[in-house]
Parts: C-alpha cells; structure tokens; sequence
C-alpha cells in the first residue's frame, strides 16, 4: 500500500523520546487514519486505538477511560502509543487530554499520544489554548499530483479532473465518482465536520455558498455579488464566516488582495479558490466532458488546480497565498514570506498577457516571479513539486 510523506514522518517522530503529542489535521477523506496506522504499525510500539466517532456526545470522561488502557499497556511494554481518532467529536475533549497528559509527563509515564482531527475546526476547540506547548502539528492536505500519480497512475488531465481524493480514485472512470462525491465528501464534510461543531444559522445558506464558490472557483466576487447570487438578505459578516468554516474544513476559501495596507487588504473582495480541483468538477456534473476541450474552463480549472496546490504547501510552508490587482492590471496568486514575495501567474494556452507580473514587479521590485505553464514553468512539473516557490 503507498504511503505518504506525512507517514514516515510520523513515524520518524514515534522513535522520539515522549516529548510532544503528534497531531495530525486534515480534510476528510485524504488518508488521515491510513497514514497514522501505517506509521503505528511500522513502528513496532504496541498501541491503543480509539475511534472517537463512537464516544460523539459522550463527556469527556471516556477520554480518561481509554487513557488508562494506554498507560497499562504503556506499562507492561516499557513503551506504548495511545491514538484518538477524530478527537474533537468528543465534547471539551482539550481540558480532559491537557490533564491526562500533564499527569503522564509528572509521573514519567512513557505513553506517547497521537490525534487526529479536521483541521482548522480541531484547532479552535482547544489546540491553541488548552495545549500549548504540549503537541507537534502534522498536516494531512489533498494528495498532490506526484501521489496520485505514484499511487493511482493519474496523469496530468486526469488530476485536473478528478483532483486528490484517494477514496474516489477507484471511480474515476465509473458513472458513481460524482455520487461519491457529492454525499461522502461534499455533504458528509458540511454536515458532520462542519455543522455539527459550530452553530450554523443558516445551513442551507452555507451549502448554496459553496455550490457558488467551487462553481467560480478562481474568479473574484463582490459580497454584494455574492448575496445577490445566493437570493439571501444576509450580511457579509455572515458569508465571511461561514467562508471561514468551509476553509477551516478544507473545501473552500476566499483569496485575499495583496495590498501594502493591512485595512485594505481585509476590505477587498474574495476570490474564490476550492481545495481540490474535484470540489470544483463535482459541481459541474454535465459539463465534465468539455472541461478538458474548452480553453476557458480548462484555463480556470488549471489556475484553480495550481491555486489549490499552494493552499495545500501555505500552512505547512509558513507562506500567505492572495492574490493582486491595479487598475487593469492583475495577478492571479501572490505568496508571502516573511518579507520574500512571489507573483505567480498562471499560462493554460496560448500567449497570456504578462502586463500585471510586469506592474507587480514594478512595484516590488525584488519579488520573484513564475509564469505556470510556460516552457520554463510547465504546469505539470508545478503540480509535481519540481519547481521551488521562493529563491
């Protein structure tokens, strides 16, 4: 079976001293629970495995009860590991392991301890208050082209189309793939990794944003536009924030401008940008077959497949990913280090005006700049991690 990166990892980390818990974040359904018991397994550390999604509702309590099968084991093996499988089902799951753990470390118990859960929503029910100093972040993103293409033989236009969900790659040729998307990865992450840890006014409001997002993913809309497409009398603080949750989840965010002025910045309108390129083709149903022939949606849906790239290396990279205009003049994606900047503009046919990288570089001078899907950036070798985003 393939393992990832993420895997070995995790692994490397297991061999450690007890010194940190690992936790590992990430969308559903891109092989979390897959990468952790293969690095569980590989380990030779005996372990304790818990599945969190049994215990939803039930006080955090059970967290102390399964923490004890741990230590027993930990015990009579010299050395254990306890995992918790998408921990923050569990309620007020963050003050229950902060003291379990703190217990471990006072009486030199060698258990060491691996979570898992669903990204930026795990973190705001307790990693950052509750936790700190205590654990290690590992991030689990969609699967890039380089794995899906190592693992399930996708070339380039079959990535486009079908993006990184390994569940669903054994559909990618079968009428179902869509179904498949649609209920156990579109509707399952809203209704359950969503909806259920955060109180939502308006459901439907928030689905009908994502249908509206991943259908003009790579394309900036006005809030004004945005209430306007959605028929609601909703404020955009609303839409912000449930763009916020459906970004924390892993499925859509809304670019930001790339100004000098922090004020401006967060004022601007959002450009739409899915996670996965599948989020996007999903939405489209009908329209699949021409996606590949018709240079406009092709041109879309490679910017959106580069945009969700950098999204899936930003968290991990330590970089911002916006994006930039002036007057006529624009950028598609902006990458911010520290003080280093890229302008990368994407190239899916023909001869693109390079006006905006021009007027970008004008303005910051020492920003580098990547035309994707010219001869020296081909956006295959993009997708595949072959080309280094900052000098």
């Amino acid at each position: 079976m393939y393992r990832r990166a993420l895997s070995h990892r995790l692994q490397d980390r297991l061999a450690e001293p007890r010194g940190f818990m690992q936790i590992v974040i990430g969308p559903r359904q891109t092989g979390k629970t897959t990468a952790i018991k293969q690095a569980l397994d590989a380990s030779g550390i005996p372990y304790h495995y818990v599945d969190a999604d049994r215990f939803r509702g039930v006080p955090a309590t059970q967290i102390a009860i399964e923490w004890d099968e741990g230590r027993a084991l930990a015990r009579r093996e010299g050395k254990a590991i306890l995992f918790i499988d998408e921990v923050h089902k569990i309620e007020d799951w963050a003050g229950a392991v902060k003291a379990l753990w703190d217990e471990d470390t006072w009486n030199d118990i060698p258990l060491v301890v691996v979570l898992s859960g669903s990204s930026t929503l795990l973190l705001h029910k307790g990693l950052s208050d509750s936790l700190k100093g205590r654990f290690e972040l590992l991030r689990s993103s969609h699967w890039t082209l380089a794995e899906m293409g190592d693992a399930f033989g996708y070339d380039l236009q079959r990535f486009l189309v079908r993006g990184g969900y390994p569940g669903a790659a054994r559909l990618q040729e079968d009428d179902r793939w869509a179904a498949y998307m649609s209920d156990s990865i579109i509707e399952a992450t809203i209704a359950k990794d969503v909806l259920q840890l955060e109180a939502v006014r308006k459901p439907a409001l928030m689905r009908r944003l994502f249908e509206l997002g991943a259908t003009y993913s790579g394309q900036e809309l006005s809030y004004r536009k945005i209430l306007g497409q959605l028929d609601d009398k909703g404020n955009t603080d609303t839409i912000a924030h449930y763009l916020d949750l459906l970004s924390g989840a892993g499925m859509l965010t809304g670019l930001q401008k790339h100004s000098a002025k922090k004020l401006e910045a967060r004022r601007s309108s959002p450009r739409f940008m899915v996670y996965d390129t599948s989020l996007m083709t999903a939405t489209w149903r009908d329209e699949v077959g021409r996606l590949l022939d018709d240079p406009s949606w092709y041109g879309r849906l490679a910017e959106s497949a580069v945009g969700a790239y950098l999204l899936g290396r930003s968290k991990a990279e330590g970089f911002e990913v916006r994006w930039w205009r002036e007057g006529d003049k624009e950028v598609d994606f902006v990458l911010k280090r520290q003080d280093s900047l890229v302008a990368i503009e994407v190239k899916s046919g023909g001869v693109k005006d390079l006006a905006g990288l021009d007027a970008f570089k004008g303005l910051y001078p020492t920003a580098r700049t990547l035309v994707v899907g010219s001869t020296a950036t081909p956006l295959e070798a993009f997708l595949r991690g072959e080309v280094p985003l900052f000098e």
